[in-house]
């Protein structure tokens, strides 16, 4: 600006050096009537003015604007900086669990920004923490509103609509996500989680196909094709249940198929013989199910329905042919002492019975038989010891089934824990608890507690 002074006021002394050499007049009209007769040299001085006026005019506005926006700019990096220094104070305190003062803090930064997105989502996570859900979800959609393509928005809105229960809009938010990124490992394994806890077997089957589908780790790969195979499972009952029994044979076989020790798709594939009314495929596939996962449970859904049917000799057969290949084991012996008593052979359950009574300490329901068997025989003090022991249940605890993983005790035997969740963790073999210690003990089936 200061330059431009200096040029104009050269240009005046210029100009009227030339306006003493020449003194000529010319006429300017002003309008169609009325004119002045002034100097050439005035008309080029105005004229030069005139421009210069105009010169610092235009580049005064474009200084001064250039000021405003200069302030204005340092304004809002003043502002942009409060912003982020008082949000990241407020996830210091919400990463150390400070939530009254992540709440201050992050309600000061909504007042300065209303759609800091990444404020409204800390926030809502906190209050969902605190189960305030409607509090969640009016923030996490305020966030989705101002940034509609991030996807972590879009997952904690759906843990905030499924943590209130309302499961169907959580599914529609993650489809919304899959259906942008099939490939989100994250939103497949929500979306498949909640259609598990759905019992929506066969659409978590389609998510769990698309997860198994995807780039993973060993490990991870591992434990997806497990999920898949209890899911191929529970997909099987549901089309057991709606009496599609072709279907549920496919869904059991796939499920075997992936792991030949599968033991819930080995009784269910069982049950699909018997509701067809073919009964002798349904004992032989017990048999051989057996054979290759050395369960017992197959043995106990094989003695049920030979029971049922007055064909013992079957079970007795399939007893005492697992017991020649394991003469060991104290559970075949058990079991297979159990059905002679039962069909009131009573020698030879006491054969068995007896040898295994010196073997194995507090099982109450050996010790209910063998009370039974002394009767029999006369001998009340024996029996009245046997019942003895058997109604001692301080230390040990026995049930027919146990979750190998997390422990849980039922005497109903499932294909899927009720407690973790997994399958094909019950085993027959239960764990006695005393004071100081876990100790294996003979196991005994859901039959053999009804038969006293």
């Amino acid at each position: 600006m200061p330059f431009l002074v200096l040029i104009f006021l050269i240009l005046m002394v210029v100009v009227g050096y030339f306006a003493q050499l020449n003194p000529e007049r010319v006429t300017f009209l002003v309008t169609r009537d009325q004119s002045y007769d002034i100097s050439l040299t005035a008309l080029i001085l105005f004229s030069v003015a005139a421009g210069g006026l105009l010169v610092m005019i235009t580049s005064g506005v474009r200084q001064t604007k250039a000021l405003y926006l200069n302030w204005t700019y340092r304004k809002q990096q003043k502002k942009i900086t409060q912003v982020e220094d008082t949000h990241k104070a407020g996830v210091n305190a919400f990463l150390s669990k400070r939530y009254k003062e992540a709440i201050e803090k992050f309600e000061k930064v909504l007042t300065m920004n209303p759609n800091h997105v990444n404020t409204l989502l800390r926030l809502g996570e906190i209050y969902r923490s605190q189960k305030k859900y409607p509090e969640a979800i009016q923030l996490h959609r305020r966030a989705k509103m101002a940034d509609n393509q991030n996807t972590e928005v879009l997952l904690q809105l759906a843990c905030d609509l499924e943590a209130a229960r309302a499961k169907d809009e959580a599914v529609l938010v993650l489809k919304e996500i899959v259906h942008r990124d099939e490939s989100n490992l994250t939103a497949l394994i929500h979306l498949r989680d909640i259609y598990v806890r759905l019992s929506s077997w066969e659409e978590a089957h389609a998510i769990q196909e698309k997860i198994v589908k995807l780039p993973l780790s060993d490990e991870m790969r591992a434990a997806e094709q497990a999920t898949l195979m209890g899911i191929k499972f529970e997909k099987g009952i549901v089309l057991l249940g709606r009496n599609q029994t072709d279907p549920a044979r496919k869904a059991f076989k796939s499920a075997i198929k992936m792991n030949k020790h599968f033991l819930p798709a080995y009784v269910s594939l069982g049950e699909v013989y018997v509701k067809e009314g073919r009964i002798a495929p349904a004992m032989t596939f017990f048999e051989k199910g057996y054979e290759i996962t050395q369960n017992l449970i197959l043995l106990h859904r094989l003695e049920e329905l030979c029971l049922e049917l007055g064909q013992p000799d079957r079970i007795l057969q399939a007893y005492q042919k697992a017991l020649s290949k394991n003469p060991t084991s104290m559970a075949l012996k058990f079991y297979l002492g159990k059905l002679y008593y039962r069909l009131e052979m009573v020698d030879e359950a006491s054969d068995l019975l007896y040898e295994i009574e010196g073997q194995v300490h507090h099982f109450p329901d050996l010790h209910k038989i063998l009370g039974n068997l002394y009767l029999r025989r006369g001998e009340f003090r024996q029996a009245a010891e046997a019942f003895r022991k058997g109604l001692d249940l301080k230390t040990a605890v026995v049930v027919p089934y146990y979750c190998s993983l997390c422990d849980y005790q039922t005497t109903r035997w499932s294909g899927r824990c009720a407690k973790c969740g997994q399958w094909n963790s019950y085993e027959t073999t239960p764990l006695i608890t005393d004071k100081e210690q876990k100790r294996e003990i003979v196991p005994v089936s859901l039959s053999s507690l009804q038969d006293y």
